[in-house]
């Protein structure tokens, strides 16, 4: 990113600290952000979405619902991303604001880089190449995709919330449009 979105979120991260949780850590949340989207997305793979229940805001567990139906197989199992196969991730938009009734939220987006093995083919629709990743020598090699997803983290910091997190947004482009 660039260095004014890196300070930019900076800042964000410090109103964080400072207004709604004085122990909060950009780490400790990036750690906790890629567990979410390694199980989440391994759940929306394999077709499980009622446990999805309470990580996933309902308005987005109903549009998953339809989406995922719809899927191909390849497609679905290219939704998948093993904790360790997660290349880099970095934070997007971070937003705090209030309700009319003085409710406080604070939201951020996540963008994950991915590698996953599923039999994709090398053009999507849209006419965007898939990058691909060959591993191992002409006898073992192993092609592997490297894809994206974006995931946004809500919390609401409203006196007598729980404090969890919930995702009130998932895109995985190409695969879930």
């Amino acid at each position: 990113s660039s260095p004014l979105a890196w300070l930019r979120s900076r800042c964000y991260y410090l109103l964080i600290r400072l207004y709604f949780d004085p122990e909060f850590s950009v780490e400790e949340f990036t750690r906790g952000a890629k567990q979410a989207f390694s199980v989440v997305s391994q759940l929306l793979s394999q077709r499980k979405l009622d446990l999805l229940d309470g990580l996933v805001s309902s308005e987005v567990l109903n549009v998953l619902k339809e989406k995922i139906s719809l899927l191909s197989d390849n497609h679905r199992d290219a939704l998948a991303a093993d904790i360790d196969a997660i290349m880099y991730t970095t934070e997007g938009d971070i937003r705090i604001y209030y309700n009319d009734d003085g409710t406080k939220f604070v939201s951020i987006l996540m963008r994950f880089w991915y590698l996953n093995g599923a039999n994709l083919p090398d053009e999507v629709p849209g006419e965007t190449k898939v990058f691909q990743i060959v591993f191992g020598d002409e006898s073992t090699k192993e092609k592997r995709h490297l894809l994206t997803a974006n995931y946004e983290f809500q919390r609401e910091f409203t006196e007598g919330a729980k404090p969890d997190w919930t995702i009130t947004r998932i895109e995985h482009p190409r695969l879930l449009e």
